[in-house]
């Protein structure tokens, strides 16, 4: 009996058949979108239809400078993410490479992490003001400690056996950091970024919630107040759409980094 290559766990298949099978994931979406719409099983106060959705949106891109919108949200993210990454990544490999070091910070980190970016706001007003610093602190504080935490997973599983051959050929304990640890470690810290990313977009409503002028989050919020849901719906496939984008690029500079890893990473 032929196996079936598609069932076959960790197999590949071509291509062509990847991106038929992603894309057949949205047609499904949108027959049940329009199913339930259009036959009026929910109302458009609730959902509105597609056509309605995208009406909503050539009016948000035409007259209310979504784009201006877009800019706000992309550019918050990407500095509290950036942020978080330059601290946690450095901090991430030496907790999971000294002892020393886990020991001292992982524990404040895992209690901290359990704290939820929006019991904050008050405090990050009080301390930054109602500016775009008290919203890039809300993307910061909710991407950074889990971040730590994850590269530092991803550095601990650094095979023991390359650590022990490195010291048995006379490698230093700072080359073996350098020339082992590093390169081991780094397709799980790029790949671990990339996941990081998403979470940064997760604390974009919570971060324009208070005393933002714009940005998706506040566009999205401003509309649930005046009951515009088609307008709602087209904040959310926009960053989910700017999600879908930043993942093909982290992947796309994962195989071109690691090439002998394959096609990207999770």
């Amino acid at each position: 009996m032929v196996k079936c290559k598609l069932l076959t766990p960790k197999a590949e298949i071509a291509a062509p058949l990847y991106v038929t099978l992603s894309a057949l994931t949205f047609v499904l979406l949108g027959v049940i979108w329009s199913a339930l719409t259009y036959s009026d099983l929910i109302p458009p106060m609730f959902l509105p239809p597609p056509d309605k959705v995208v009406k909503d949106s050539i009016l948000l891109f035409t007259e209310f400078n979504l784009i201006d919108d877009i800019s706000a949200s992309v550019f918050r993210v990407t500095v509290g993410f950036l942020l978080a990454a330059i601290i946690a990544v450095p901090l991430g490999i030496l907790m999971g490479s000294l002892k020393v070091c886990e020991a001292l910070v992982e524990p404040l980190l895992s209690f901290i992490r359990y704290m939820p970016a929006s019991a904050f706001i008050p405090l990050f007003i009080l301390w930054l003001g109602i500016g775009e610093s008290e919203k890039i602190a809300v993307i910061l504080f909710g991407t950074f400690f889990p971040l730590a935490l994850m590269v530092m997973d991803v550095t601990k599983n650094v095979s023991h056996d390359l650590i022990d051959t490195s010291y048995t050929l006379g490698v230093s304990r700072i080359g073996v950091f350098r020339r082992v640890i590093l390169p081991a470690s780094l397709p799980g810290i790029v790949d671990t970024l990339r996941i990081a990313f998403g979470w940064a977009w997760t604390y974009l409503v919570v971060a324009e919630i208070v005393a933002a002028g714009s940005g998706l989050g506040y566009m999205i919020m401003q509309s649930q107040r005046f009951l515009k849901t088609g307008n709602i719906i087209v904040g959310i496939i926009v960053i989910g759409v700017i999600g879908i984008v930043i993942d093909v690029l982290f992947k796309w500079l994962y195989a071109r980094m690691f090439p002998w890893m394959g096609k990207g990473g999770r």
